[in-house]
């Protein structure tokens, strides 16, 4: 959905991602097993968050590692968007906040670690753009590449909710909107199916 996000909303959305930050403050991930700094620094919002470590791996979890804290509550914009085209009648439980510096790049992967596979998967793009891949549900199958700029959301679901996808390449200075450039990824996802308390 290009430009779905204006100039003004987006000024708006980062305020609050910006106070999201200020309760949990981005931190560099390390990927299971291995331990490698993954070259993304990320936080989260709303009742459950995104994580991983060498120890545990991949997982979702109610309690920011860093602050000790539960995370931050996901913003009413925000919220608001995924009703506006999630097409889901339950909210997001999950919002994963990734920053890409100008060198920063994330591999093509799945978004499986959660329940319900029945929501969708919402991500909204602010700042620098990026060049986004997107393929098929098999790593091995052929994949298409085009460029997001700030404001534009994506939104996985259907037949493309487990789709692999990755960011190649951030082009920087291409947006004015965060001071020192870089780009911020907001991912909104749906953990576990309504039947399931998340609390």
């Amino acid at each position: 959905m290009p430009g779905l996000l204006p100039p003004s909303e987006q000024e708006i959305l980062l305020a609050d991602i910006r106070a999201v930050v200020v309760e949990a403050p981005l931190y560099v991930p390390a990927m299971p097993k291995t331990g490698t700094p993954m070259s993304v620094r990320m936080t989260n919002c709303g009742l459950l968050g995104w994580v991983t470590d060498k120890e545990r791996g991949y997982r979702y979890q109610a309690i920011d590692p860093v602050t000790g804290k539960p995370w931050p509550p996901i913003p009413q914009r925000l919220l608001d968007l995924w009703n506006e085209v999630a097409g889901y009648p339950h909210p997001p439980e999950a919002c994963l906040v990734n920053f890409y510096s100008p060198d920063a790049k994330m591999g093509l992967h799945q978004d499986r670690d959660e329940k319900d596979f029945d929501a969708p998967v919402v991500s909204v793009s602010l700042g620098d753009d990026c060049l986004f891949r997107v393929g098929g549900t098999s790593r091995k199958g052929g994949t298409v590449s085009f460029r997001l700029s700030s404001g534009d959301v994506v939104v996985l679901g259907g037949e493309g909710r487990l789709a692999f996808h990755g960011v190649d390449r951030i082009y920087p200075n291409t947006s004015t909107l965060l001071k020192n450039g870089g780009r911020i990824n907001l991912t909104l996802r749906r953990v576990n199916s309504p039947s399931i308390r998340s609390s």
